[in-house]
């Protein structure tokens, strides 16, 4: 289920998140893999490395659609479109051509049926693709079973998801957004973990952004 369809059945953005968290196998993994070479090209640039700036704009508005902005940040606010660029660039460069056909196919999927590139497109109209790229019901999409569309899409959710909530050094998750929506107040056992009271709720568990 799309988040769109997570919250018309009555789940919030936090639940929806750490539903992911627990359930999602690939989104637990993704989020505890080491990314050296990701963080070094996050520290260094912003700007896309792996994505031309079509792609960019193509999968920011996609992953955007996946987590949108509400009264609270989203994933464009947070970045993940650079969390993902970066990590194509080093980590998950495995996945580069997946990305590749996949935004051009999703693309071609926007124009055959709007005459426009997804990124153009109203949110309503989004929203409809990637609900048929999911149930694999899209049938303007080009590739065929060479990249299933829900391959793709779950290929896209978790790394917009991971890009949401890993550790900002990896491109991110920006100003902590989606720490903040999540609730998780940050890696306390770097810095020597919890107190006895904050683990007992007697004394506050001040979060990374407010230290």
């Amino acid at each position: 289920m799309s988040d769109a369809g997570e919250r018309q059945a009555g789940l919030d953005r936090r639940t929806f998140l750490q539903r992911g968290g627990i359930y999602g196998a690939g989104v637990l993994v993704a989020l505890h893999l080491p990314r050296p070479d990701a963080a070094r090209a996050a520290a260094a640039s912003q700007s896309p490395v792996v994505l031309t700036p079509a792609e960019w704009a193509t999968l920011e508005a996609a992953t955007a659609r996946i987590i949108p902005t509400d009264h609270e940040p989203g994933a464009k606010e947070a970045g993940c479109v650079n969390f993902i660029d970066k990590a194509l660039a080093n980590e998950d460069a495995a996945a580069t051509p997946l990305y590749k056909g996949g935004l051009a196919a999703l693309d071609g999927v926007a124009r055959a049926r709007h005459g426009a590139g997804f990124a153009s497109l109203e949110a309503s109209q989004q929203d409809a693709i990637l609900a048929d790229l999911e149930k694999g019901a899209a049938s303007e999409w080009a590739l065929g079973d060479r990249l299933p569309q829900p391959v793709f899409f779950e290929t896209l959710r978790v790394h917009t998801i991971v890009g949401f909530l890993a550790d900002p050094s990896y491109g991110g998750n920006a100003d902590f957004a989606g720490w903040r929506v999540a609730g998780y107040p940050g890696p306390r056992h770097r810095r020597g973990g919890f107190t006895p009271e904050q683990v007992e709720g007697r004394a506050p568990v001040v979060p990374i952004w407010e230290r």
